[in-house]
């Protein structure tokens, strides 16, 4: 994705050399988006059909959580927001009013991505703003290696040079300490102003060759592990979402593709062994296995900088979060965006290299936040993991938006949010967070029946407009992309 983004944005006007071996494999799990990653394809001038079918890749219209407040309960984190506005008041509030006099319309009805996704259906937004029909948004699901092979050609077609090698040793300036070059086991040695490091958990420059640190999140969010293997698409085939399903010692996620499923248990080794996490992940697939599981280890956190003198961490060498909001490829994305923005000389400005810094801090943080809010707003106390996250301290500024909306369901929003409105909602809602009161400005004694209304007549045009939608697999089908 670096070498794509920099070949497009700089042409010829700097050589960007790619260095990576064959024999190294790559995490390849992160095959869930959130819709920026439209914009990332778009920015490059490629075609979503192409993408689609290059990846064996679907539509995603949000992520459905099962088994996280309690047992045997499901709620839907939608792309877009929920419904259109009714006068000043949010939409939210109405549906509090209407379930505060009798309403049993779930909140995920009045999300049209939940009305298509509940149906195995799909197509893209309307344009026009008067439709229920523009009020969602959509992501991807992808095989990544794929992906990343689509990505090496778009590459080398624009003049980014693969070197096939291993890294056996890292220069440093002795008066600025910056990498001077690389030295591949081989005995080539390459040497750059700039360089970017995608070297994974490892972190071979950033770390390696910097020592630039590391903050540890895990005592926030406690799994440390994950055992992945895909399998057969099964049960109810090609959904055009995510599910996440909690189990004992963390959750399991499930990512249908065009060719097969993607699966994972993400888990705390401190409650569970590796062989009982693979044998309860193998026990919960929809098909018949096409890999024997694989499993990686992990320290959620973040490097101290992202930026350290001239190396700039990508992707997992830059920090880890779980992939429990289908984040991992969007923080790869932001950070070629903030290399872009800050892109340096060879004079290597301290100012922005502080700013990139800065604002890469204050993504993580929020993100980190939000993936919080799912695990210590449970009810569940059938296990120990469950207990513990539901006790445990949180950062301030989580526990800021968790008092506003119980004291009367405001959505706070602060500055690099990722996660909107609508996503805090779910989440809030989803987990049984219930605000104590409503929007003051909502007159409840006289606008309860407004309120109402409104609610059964929003879920209604959903529901229509949803049925009115081709399914999933025949849309795609549709627009050349299977």
């Amino acid at each position: 994705m670096t070498a794509a983004a920099l070949a497009h944005a700089l042409g010829t006007r700097c050589t960007i050399t790619l260095i990576e071996s064959d024999e190294i494999g790559t995490v390849g799990v992160g095959e869930a988006t959130i819709p920026p990653i439209k914009l990332f394809n778009e920015t490059l001038g490629i075609a979503e059909a192409d993408f689609l079918r290059e990846t064996k890749g679907t539509f995603k219209l949000g992520i459905e959580f099962v088994d996280w407040a309690k047992r045997g309960h499901r709620y839907f984190h939608p792309f877009g927001t929920f419904g259109k506005p009714f006068d000043l008041v949010a939409v939210h509030q109405h549906w509090l009013a209407a379930r505060a006099a009798g309403s049993h319309v779930p909140l995920d009805d009045l999300s049209m991505a939940w009305g298509a996704a509940s149906r195995g259906r799909f197509a893209a937004p309307m344009a026009d703003p008067r439709s229920v029909a523009s009020t969602f948004d959509y992501a991807y699901h992808f095989d990544a290696g794929l992906y990343a092979r689509y990505l090496r050609r778009y590459a080398e077609a624009r003049g980014v040079v693969r070197v096939e090698g291993k890294v056996g040793d890292v220069s440093l300036h002795g008066d600025s300490g910056h990498v001077a070059g690389v030295t591949l086991l081989d005995g080539r040695r390459i040497d750059a102003d700039l360089f970017v490091d995608c070297s994974g958990f490892r972190g071979l420059l950033i770390e390696g060759a910097l020592a630039t640190g590391y903050e540890d999140w895990t005592h926030w969010l406690p799994c440390d592990r994950a055992v992945a293997v895909p399998c057969r698409t099964g049960g109810d085939g090609m959904t055009p979402f995510t599910r996440s399903t909690a189990r004992g010692a963390g959750w399991q996620w499930r990512i249908p593709l065009q060719h097969r499923t993607g699966n994972g248990y993400v888990y705390c080794s401190r409650h569970i062994s590796d062989d009982e996490a693979a044998a309860t992940l193998m026990a919960n697939l929809d098909g018949e296995a096409l890999a024997e599981p694989r499993l990686l280890q992990f320290k959620t956190g973040r490097r101290l900088q992202f930026w350290n003198r001239n190396v700039v961490a990508v992707g997992l060498a830059s920090g880890f979060m779980e992939p429990l909001e289908s984040t991992s490829i969007h923080l790869i994305q932001t950070g070629i965006a903030k290399l872009l923005a800050f892109f340096p000389t060879r004079a290597f400005d301290p100012l922005a290299i502080a700013e990139y810094n800065r604002v890469a801090i204050i993504e993580y943080e929020r993100i980190r936040d939000f993936l919080i809010l799912h695990y210590m707003l449970t009810t569940r106390d059938d296990a120990p993991l469950w207990r513990e996250c539901a006790a445990m301290p949180i950062p301030d500024t989580l526990a800021l938006k968790i008092a506003h909306f119980r004291n009367g369901a405001r959505l706070i929003a602060r500055d690099m949010d990722l996660f909107g409105p609508a996503s805090w909602l779910a989440v809030h809602i989803g987990q049984g967070n219930a605000p104590l009161f409503g929007d003051p400005l909502l007159d409840r004694s006289a606008g309860t029946a407004a309120s109402t209304g409104f609610v059964d007549r929003l879920a209604s045009a959903i529901g229509t407009m949803a049925q009115s939608m081709p399914s999933h697999a025949d849309y795609l089908k549709r627009i050349g992309a299977c």
